[in-house]
């Protein structure tokens, strides 16, 4: 299909270009010397922290990590394409990570996964439709896409500039509901005409629109992370109200709802989960016991109690609101296997570990208390959320890996 080049803000990097070497030396003057320092130090500080490199990655990392700025625009020219690259490799270079911990048992899965359409998309969240595709957010390619498992087939639906989508949802009548997690607004897909619908977030403040959810009523609830609220979006009037959680700073992360309509997310800021009344639109949140506790995503089990991905610790963890208890689980992996996307189906917790070499699944049976594990085939990095398909499989997102996949679970007799 036909892409158009999709630009970023030119002020940030004009602000940095002339600047001068002054303002370059300060930002980047820890940065090890080499050919390339000047332009990741003038390019890549122009539009975030340069300091983010210092994270690391793999050669393979590096060069996906930057087709995705050359995906959203950034200025680089092709001839500097090669030593930037180069350069990040030799001087950030993956650092440290936990050994991935498979444990056997009793269930059989099969992982099969899909690239995505465009390299470098860094495909966000997964969506499992009705009708059994598998749609996902090409964050960074800025396009909805849509996977046909039996045929291989791939869609890739382009939107407006910069939207960025974050996560999605698909509505009764098909359509695929998606936050522009970079243009402050939620947006509506006609997968039959191509149409994009924009509503527009009524507070500045509120930049970042993250996780997204339909309850019962077809009322659309989401999470604004950095802007620190939680939105409802009636989609027949296009009305949106934001709440901001009791808690400063609090970050709403993932958002899920239960069998009885109530709606719970989780506080990536703070340890806690919360909850909102729907009618009241009065949020109650549920203090964790350890301070340091940073729960990212939410499970909900058919008894409605809620499962939590301790992002921060290394945890799975369990509420039940109803009591107020918790109840925690070390991770297979250990403190820093950074828990994450996460669903509850065929009787289990399901998520990903998202920091050991390789990532792994995991399934939780919260029966026996009993753990399982599989590494992901590629790596997995980075799976941030998952969704359900009709079949009852968890499916996923691999960001970094620019991939999507299902987990094909044979439930032991």
């Amino acid at each position: 299909m036909k892409r158009r080049r999709m630009s970023i803000n030119p002020f940030a990097v004009i602000g940095v270009l002339l600047a001068g070497p002054a303002m370059a030396q300060q930002a980047g003057s820890d940065f090890p010397e080499g050919d390339g320092k000047s332009q990741v130090v003038a390019i890549c500080g122009g539009c975030h922290d340069i300091n983010r490199a210092k994270a690391g990655y793999t050669p393979e990392g590096w060069h996906t990590v930057m087709r995705m700025m050359q995906n959203f625009g950034a200025p680089i020219p092709p001839d500097q394409v090669t030593p930037i690259t180069e350069y990040l490799i030799k001087s950030f270079p993956e650092g440290s990570r936990p050994a991935a911990a498979v444990i056997e048992g009793p269930i059989g899965v099969t992982i099969k996964e899909w690239p995505v359409a465009t390299p470098g998309s860094r495909p966000h969240d997964p969506l499992a439709a009705r009708d059994g595709s598998l749609w996902y957010t090409g964050q960074l390619a800025n396009v909805l896409g849509r996977l046909d498992p039996k045929t291989d087939e791939i869609r890739e639906y382009l939107l407006n500039p910069q939207t960025g989508p974050h996560g999605l949802k698909e509505d009764k009548d098909g359509n695929i509901w998606f936050t522009g997690n970079f243009a402050s607004l939620i947006g509506k897909l006609d997968p039959k005409t191509g149409k994009v619908t924009e509503f527009r977030m009524p507070d500045p403040s509120a930049k970042d629109p993250h996780s997204l959810v339909f309850d019962h009523d077809g009322i659309l609830w989401f999470t604004v992370q950095q802007g620190n609220k939680v939105g409802r979006l009636d989609p027949n009037s296009g009305e949106i109200k934001l709440l901001t959680p009791p808690t400063a700073g609090a970050r709403p992360y993932g958002i899920q709802v239960s069998s009885k309509n109530v709606v719970y997310f989780v506080e990536f800021g703070a340890p806690k989960v919360a909850t909102i009344d729907s009618k009241t639109l009065a949020i109650r949140e549920f203090p964790l016991p350890d301070s340091a506790a940073r729960p990212r995503r939410l499970a909900i089990g058919p008894d409605d109690t809620i499962w939590y991905s301790d992002f921060a610790r290394g945890y799975l963890g369990h509420l039940d609101p109803a009591t107020g208890q918790v109840k925690e689980w070390l991770s297979p992996s250990g403190p820093k296997s950074q828990p994450y996307g996460m669903v509850f189906t065929k009787g289990a917790v399901w998520y990903s570990e998202s920091a050991p070499n390789p990532n792994t699944i995991v399934r939780f049976d919260p029966t026996t208390g009993k753990f399982q594990t599989w590494p992901i085939p590629g790596g997995g990095d980075i799976v941030r959320n998952m969704d359900v398909n009709p079949d009852g499989d968890p499916v996923m997102a691999n960001s970094l890996v620019n991939k999507v996949g299902v987990v094909e679970v044979k439930v032991a007799p």
